[in-house]
Order: C-alpha cells, then sequence, then structure tokens
C-alpha cells in the first residue's frame, strides 16, 4: 500500500426499481469516470486500506456536472469500499447509481458513452470488469 496519491474513479450505474435490471455507464475511455486507471493497476481484495478516507459527494457532484445532469441526480452506494493500487498510488473507487427511472441515455451519448448489461462487457479491461461483478454483488447481493 503506496498511500492516496491518485483521485477517485467512479463506477456508474443504473438500477431499473420495477426489474431490477442494472446497467453501467460505458464511456469511450472505459467503465470509471472520467479516467481509467493507470495501466497495471490491481484491486485490493479483503479489507480495504482507507475504508473512511474518502467522502463521495463532492465527486458525485462533479460527475452530475461533467454529465450535464441536475444536483442530486447520482446517489453514492456508501457501504461499497473499493480500493486498487496503481504504479502511483493508491486509487479510491466510488461506486454511484442514477436516481433517474430510466438512465440518462443523453447524457452518456453526450460524451461519447452508452448503457450497457455486464454480459455486454466484451473488451472491457479485466480489472474494470472485477469492478463490475463487485458493483453487481453489492447492489443485487
Amino acid at each position: 500500500m503506496s498511500g492516496i496519491s491518485l483521485p477517485p474513479r467512479i463506477l456508474l450505474l443504473h438500477k431499473q426499481k420495477t426489474s431490477g435490471r442494472l446497467r453501467y455507464l460505458r464511456l469511450p475511455t472505459g467503465m470509471l469516470c472520467f479516467e481509467p486507471l493507470p495501466e497495471g493497476s490491481t484491486l485490493f481484495s479483503g479489507e480495504t486500506p482507507h475504508a473512511a478516507a474518502i467522502h463521495p459527494a463532492g465527486f458525485l457532484r462533479q460527475a452530475e456536472e461533467k454529465l450535464g445532469l441536475p444536483p442530486d441526480s447520482i446517489e453514492a452506494a456508501p457501504e461499497f469500499h473499493c480500493w486498487a493500487s496503481g504504479p502511483e498510488g493508491d486509487i479510491p473507487i466510488l461506486l454511484g447509481a442514477f436516481c433517474s427511472i430510466d438512465p440518462p441515455f443523453a447524457a452518456a451519448e453526450s460524451l461519447g458513452g452508452r448503457f450497457i448489461n455486464i454480459t455486454e462487457a466484451r473488451g472491457v479491461a479485466p480489472v474494470e470488469l472485477e469492478l463490475m461483478r463487485r458493483a453487481y454483488e453489492h447492489v443485487l447481493g
């Protein structure tokens, strides 16, 4: 563990309230907003090194702004704690969920992104696929 030195990354998803369908925002750079993990990054398994060190609110507000969404469009999953270890330091991974009835398709498209199911994650970096799996288990149990 090398200490926090890089900004958090955010995995954003939408859970359909009626069906439980889970979709993730996929951007041209990958599954994480708004910068991919550095090459060679790995996820911590088990106990995370800094579980209480990052408060997600400010980062989620920045994501809303970047996506052109109104305030409180994304809510944090406060019990989701995930960290990656990169060549330059530890990187917190935050999980955010869109609050709207349907995914904000237009907001995703404005950044060249789209919403995908975990089964559509072909070509996703293995570390990001593992994050998607952890988020799936966290949200749907």
